[in-house]
């Protein structure tokens, strides 16, 4: 490689610029535009680009009204009902507040598709209930929600895996699918360990909701329990496209919380809908950086050139995979996650592809990879966002993650060898890769 190429510059200029503190999308724009001027193309490709890239896609628009549906739920009473859903189920068990702060990231699922939103929402909740009269240390409880977190992104809606299908064009309804069964496996090894070390460690335990009880409070969550099954059967029913069933998800989180509910005022509304806002312009302009950039990317022509450098390893479809699960793992510790989707996996892909690997197993074991990279030492994202919500040293934090990574990486390692895991619902409806 040339260290002084116009692609070593660029790479050097969208570095720079990051440790300035520079948003990245805008970085990767910015270290685009002078690769242009050194390859003395034309510049205003950049702008043909973010505009063919960004208005081009009818996908797009799905991820500001899953945003809009999370922050619209999240507003009123609906987070509230869910919670006590989850602890009438699971709180009488060995570690009851644990488990229940495992389960409620299952069941919130379908109220973000993004682990940060989760660890800063219901997981900051769960972090004061917890720790209330020192019943959790500060320490597990912020290593059990960041863990917890992850589950999110890989059940549907996913904003990740919505990313994964603009880059790859691969089916979103097939690929929310595929994520439900590797995202309840991770629940459930989470809620093993949890009660492997609530017994070892004498955690305590919720008194058990009475069984008149339950009726009530399952007729409460019921409406909002019921937002992925109506996202998921428009889908697959093919009565909406993604981008329709996503719009009709936020319909649904308004109906209920306004209408049923009763739990929203215009006030509330408001500020839902500028909290989405916010959000989904960050995102926006993190995708229009990277569909700069990886024009850049393309004109160099790095997808063909590291293709053939790996097959020149005479590599098997799985011996690929565990590559990549390190290479993911790696750059997770040091890279937000939407920007290894819209940059690192665009050039994995196509060798993947070529060796035999289906872009829909590829797409949920990356998703995976990068989710555990958020929560993996030392520069993972969730970890310093917890360690501020619970006001605790990143040396404590650690130490209780540990245990979380064993479980969880030995999550990944079953869907990635085990590809039937997450092909085999998408294959129920349909899918014949």
């Amino acid at each position: 490689m040339n260290f002084t190429s116009p692609f070593s510059l660029a790479l050097y200029a969208i570095l720079a610029l990051s440790l300035l503190g520079v948003p990245v999308g805008q970085a990767m724009i910015g270290g685009s535009v002078l690769y242009l001027y050194l390859k003395g193309m034309d510049m205003g490709t950049v702008a043909e680009q973010l505009l063919n890239g960004t208005y081009s896609s009818f996908l797009l628009l799905a991820i500001p009204l899953f945003i809009l549906a999370a922050t619209i739920m999240g507003t009123g009473s609906v987070m509230d009902r869910l919670m006590k859903f989850c602890n009438a189920l699971v709180g009488h068990f060995p570690g009851g507040l644990a488990q229940v702060n495992v389960l409620q990231s299952v069941v919130f699922a379908s109220m973000s598709g993004s682990a940060l939103a989760d660890a800063a929402g219901s997981g900051k909740l769960m972090q004061i209930m917890m720790t209330k009269d020192n019943r959790y240390t500060a320490g597990f409880t912020a290593a059990l929600t960041a863990a917890s977190s992850v589950i999110g992104p890989i059940l549907p809606p996913s904003i990740p895996l919505v990313l994964y299908a603009l880059v790859s064009g691969t089916s979103i309804g097939y690929l929310f699918i595929a994520g439900v069964l590797p995202g309840l496996m991770l629940g459930a090894v989470q809620m093993g360990l949890v009660h492997y070390l609530a017994k070892k460690r004498q955690f305590p335990v919720e008194p058990r909701v009475p069984l008149r009880e339950l009726p009530a409070i399952t007729r409460d969550a019921f409406p909002a329990l019921m937002l992925p099954v109506v996202l998921l059967g428009c889908l697959y029913t093919g009565i909406t496209t993604p981008t329709e069933a996503a719009g009709l998800a936020a319909a649904y989180a308004l109906l209920i919380s306004v209408l049923l509910y009763r739990s929203i005022g215009w006030r509330d509304l408001y500020g839902a809908l500028l909290s989405s806002a916010r959000i989904s312009i960050s995102i926006g302009i993190l995708i229009a950086g990277a569909l700069v950039f990886n024009y850049v990317i393309t004109v160099e022509n790095i997808p063909l050139t590291l293709s053939g450098f790996l097959a020149s390893f005479d590599m098997s479809p799985l011996g690929f995979l565990l590559l990549v699960n390190v290479i993911l793992l790696l750059l997770g510790c040091i890279l937000e996650g939407s920007t290894i989707i819209l940059v690192i996996l665009p050039v994995l892909l196509p060798t993947g592809v070529a060796l035999g690997v289906d872009p829909v197993h590829f797409g949920v074991v990356a998703v995976l990879n990068i989710m555990i990279g958020l929560v993996t030492p030392p520069y993972g994202l969730l970890l310093f966002m917890m360690t501020k919500i619970a006001d605790i040293s990143l040396g404590t934090l650690v130490r209780e993650m540990v245990p979380f990574l064993v479980v969880m990486v030995g999550a990944l390692a079953l869907v990635t060898l085990w590809p039937d895991m997450v092909l085999f619902l998408p294959r129920l409806a349909g899918y014949t890769g």
